[in-house]
């Protein structure tokens, strides 16, 4: 059987994948995608990639039988030894040494494939905080683009073979044997949030102190990998480690992240975002609209990114967010979800409208200052100065506004009812 490489063709594949079954390929690599649609197509005697299109829309379930072969997931306990005790003996330590024993730590193991590094980095924890500890301090998060794999991960069950690359004594602790298998600890298990994520698409979790995402982006093209490694330093806390697999590198063009052990593949988090990376994440539908990026745009951008140090959050004409720097991620709980939802929807949202409309201002389409804006939480009254600057295009249009809002002062006081 003679395939010819990547043409036409094949992207027809990629195209009816994502527009008719909702699985976005294009990100990967061609060379392994191509690889790996051969072995399925040679398994069902297949020889040309318009047969196999043709049979793809006449089999229901052939597509799912596809990713099964695509979404290959190779992985072990432990895998590459040295970086898990390296892990282990300097990186949790400091985790741990870097939050109150009252705050909560947050774990996501990206690209889990069928659970076997998510459990290592919780018996990890365990063996560094004590099982008890763990329960009441860690919480876990797993995601994988693959269902069928997150199904195996939640079933926590593996065979004899499946297990050996875990210490004994760790087996013994952390595994319950059953005639033919070995079931993860039943209760720690509930310490895990299994779900569906696709890393070049989907928003990252938020306030993370440790990301661990090993031999996953090695099927990505570099440019869905930058995109990829943009989100995880949204994901991260500034405190929080990035632990890569050992055929992986960091391939953004600015150090947004330094390297902690280039040997054992650790990062922290370095330079903070600009606008070219925020582009790089910014929902796209299309080719024609990444095109149609216009100067003007690219001026709003760059104008509400640049402008303050302080937290800042760019508004456009519509009142959507769509933009928002690490100081108001941290200060007003933002994640990329809340990227283009109703900006009075939001906190900061509900600040600025207690005092005055974007409406009023974008017909006014002058420069506000407001002074001493009382904000009332749980955790006590905080007093802001908040400067709305109005954005122009080149032709004088306006594209919207940003906000920066100065902390002036807080107490530890009750707030109002």
């Amino acid at each position: 059987m003679n395939l010819l490489p990547a043409e036409p063709e094949f992207e027809a594949l990629l195209d009816y994948l994502k527009h008719n079954r909702g699985c976005d390929l294009t990100g990967y690599k061609r060379s392994s995608l191509v690889r790996r649609f051969r072995q399925r197509m040679q398994s069902i005697n297949i020889g040309s990639y318009q047969d196999y299109l043709q049979y793809l829309q006449s089999h229901d379930s052939e597509w799912r039988a596809l990713l099964d072969t695509v979404l290959i997931n190779v992985t072990s306990f432990f895998r590459d030894r040295d970086a898990w005790d390296y892990l282990a003996s300097n990186i949790i330590p400091k985790i741990i040494a870097s939050v109150q024993p009252d705050e909560p730590i947050r774990v996501w193991s990206a690209g889990c494939a069928a659970g076997q590094e998510v459990y290592s980095l919780l018996m990890l924890f365990a063996e560094a905080l004590g099982i008890e500890a763990c329960l009441q301090r860690v919480q876990f998060y797993a995601t994988d683009v693959d269902e069928a794999a997150i199904g195996q991960a939640r079933l926590a069950t593996y065979d004899s073979k499946q297990v050996t690359s875990i210490p004994p004594q760790l087996l013994e602790k952390y595994f319950e044997p059953t005639p033919d298998s070995y079931v993860f600890h039943r209760q720690m298990r509930r310490q895990i949030v299994f779900g569906h994520h696709n890393l070049a698409k989907n928003a990252p979790m938020s306030k993370i102190d440790l990301l661990s995402c090993r031999n996953v982006l090695i099927y990505f093209t570099p440019e869905t990998q930058a995109s990829i490694f943009v989100r995880f330093h949204f994901a991260l806390k500034n405190t929080g480690f990035l632990f890569l697999g050992n055929s992986e590198t960091l391939v953004n063009h600015r150090q947004i992240f330094t390297s902690i052990s280039l040997k054992h593949h650790v990062y922290a988090k370095g330079l903070n975002l600009e606008l070219n990376d925020h582009l790089l994440i910014n929902p796209k539908s299309s080719k024609e609209q990444v095109i149609d990026t216009t100067t003007s745009q690219i001026q709003f951008w760059q104008t509400a990114y640049e402008t303050s140090h302080e937290a800042q959050l760019a508004v456009d004409n519509r009142g959507c967010l769509v933009a928002s720097n690490n100081q108001a991620n941290i200060l007003f709980g933002l994640t990329l979800n809340d990227w283009h939802r109703p900006f009075e929807e939001l906190k900061p949202g509900k600040l600025l409208g207690s005092q005055t409309s974007l409406q009023t201002f974008y017909r006014n389409r002058r420069r506000v200052t407001l002074k001493n804006i009382e904000w009332n939480t749980s955790k006590g009254t905080s007093y802001f100065d908040i400067y709305i600057v109005p954005v122009f295009s080149q032709k004088q249009h306006l594209l919207g506004v940003n906000l920066t809002f100065i902390d002036t002062g807080s107490s530890t006081t009750s707030p109002r009812g």
